[in-house]
């Protein structure tokens, strides 16, 4: 709650918020650009599969096919005892292979699958069907008188029965024709077709399955792509927004202010607060200069620094973030009134106030708050100049020491407060003061920051 607090407070920084919406913007860019992937992915699988599957069924059809014309081809040597047709028919079944390369073809990827085990029935029921053909296409060849010598090796290996190899060549033929048109080889014509019709069902089902599966990922993937798109689209709107919000609006008002010469709201993002803090205080000084006012309205009359009123005013204009607060206090002053009257006393406050001035750089304001209280407020300053206060501390106190007629010598106690993110001015007091209190109880050193370092 605290840290939306100095937030709201101190404005948002647009370094950092800029770094933040372009690593939102580029972790959900990364996000989309390999989700598209993932869906050009997904696409191509889909079409791949598809493709498969339409290729592994016209291999399913190239069996039923090649099944078919082995039977026409057998049936024709049968009628005719043509050679030519035999010799076809062995073409397709040793050389063009049909059935065995579509049988390959699926158990590349379907070996376990009901489809494959449908097409290796079809295949099983061909081949037993082929052992009849080989036996028709034996009685046909010695019903012609083809010399059986020339015949391919299946049909050499077949011996015909005693009963059949009685028959005259007519008989051989009649009988051949039976064995290709009976109902026992319909029947197992009827057997392959039916495993083929198994085969393409399944392969139709896993298509359906494998189409159904990816358009749901599909669909996920596209719904993903909407929502990050969408995301997208609002951060480019936030950028937007933010940026009229914090830049284009303070600034439009901006030069309202400026040209009315007035001082600028702190409003809209840090950066924009910051520049309104430098334009105010250098306003305020050329207001300060118009308005004629007078040197002793911000600077003290007998030392010549910034007064308690000046004093104010540096610290609710400048950028205490980055500026440190010193605060300095003369250790026994009153027993130097008490010795040596206000006339000395007022030697030292002089002597202090030129030592002071002498020992920060000129953008740094020295300045009398109280008596014998001194202020520093240097600008651009941060912890890692702690040895250079402590040693510009040591020969302050080193040019205090030196006595000079009338003026006697003294030392000062010096509290540092740093300022950091979200800082105001009264928590920079109330630091310093608190520093200052510590090195008045110390006598070894003079110097206390409010870290604790001594």
């Amino acid at each position: 709650m605290n840290m939306l607090n100095n937030v709201f407070k101190r404005g948002i920084s647009l370094r950092k918020l800029n770094i933040c919406m372009f690593l939102v913007a580029v972790l959900i860019s990364l996000v989309l650009f390999f989700s598209m992937r993932q869906t050009s992915e997904i696409y191509r699988n889909t079409h791949e599969t598809t493709q498969n599957l339409i290729s592994w069924r016209m291999s399913a059809y190239d069996l039923q096919l090649a099944s078919d014309y082995l039977t026409e081809e057998i049936r024709s040597f049968a009628v005719t005892g043509d050679l030519k047709y035999l010799q076809r028919y062995f073409e397709e079944a040793k050389v063009t292979r049909r059935r065995d390369r579509a049988l390959e073809d699926l158990a590349l990827n379907h070996e376990d699958t009901e489809a494959y085990d449908s097409l290796n029935g079809a295949m099983a029921e061909s081949m037993n069907l082929m052992n009849r053909e080989f036996y028709a296409a034996r009685l046909t060849a010695e019903a012609y008188g083809h010399n059986i010598g020339t015949m391919p090796e299946e049909i050499r290996r077949v011996e015909l029965t005693p009963e059949d190899q009685a028959l005259t060549d007519s008989e051989k033929k009649q009988a051949a024709t039976a064995l290709l048109f009976d109902n026992e080889y319909h029947a197992q014509k009827e057997a392959i077709f039916s495993h083929m019709q198994s085969c393409l069902a399944a392969l139709e089902v896993e298509l359906a399955n494998k189409q159904r599966a990816s358009a749901v990922n599909l669909e996920h993937q596209v719904a993903m792509e909407h929502l990050l798109t969408v995301l997208l689209i609002g951060i480019m709107l936030g950028i937007v927004f933010l940026t009229a919000r914090l830049v284009i609006f303070p600034l439009q008002r901006c030069v309202g202010m400026i040209r009315d010469e007035k001082d600028i709201p702190l409003d809209g993002a840090y950066e924009v607060r910051f520049l309104a803090k430098t334009y105010n205080l250098m306003h305020h000084t050329n207001q300060q200069s118009q308005e004629k006012l007078t040197y002793e309205a911000t600077h003290d009359k007998l030392t010549g620094l910034y007064n308690r009123r000046g004093y104010d005013f540096l610290l609710e204009n400048v950028d205490l973030e980055t500026s440190a607060l010193l605060l300095f206090d003369l250790d026994k002053f009153k027993q130097v009134n008490d010795s040596f009257g206000h006339d000395a006393g007022d030697r030292v406050l002089m002597k202090v106030a030129d030592a002071l001035f002498c020992s920060f750089r000129t953008q740094d304001f020295v300045c009398r708050i109280g008596g014998d209280e001194f202020a520093v407020i240097m600008v651009h300053a941060d912890p890692s100049l702690q040895e250079l206060i402590r040693t510009k501390g040591r020969k302050i106190n080193e040019r205090l020491r030196e006595e000079t007629p009338g003026t006697p010598a003294i030392s000062v106690s010096m509290g540092v407060a740093f300022g950091y993110e979200g800082m105001d001015a009264e928590s920079l007091f109330k630091r310093a003061d608190t520093s200052l209190y510590k090195a008045k109880e110390n006598d070894e050193t003079r110097v206390w920051f409010f870290s604790g370092a001594g």
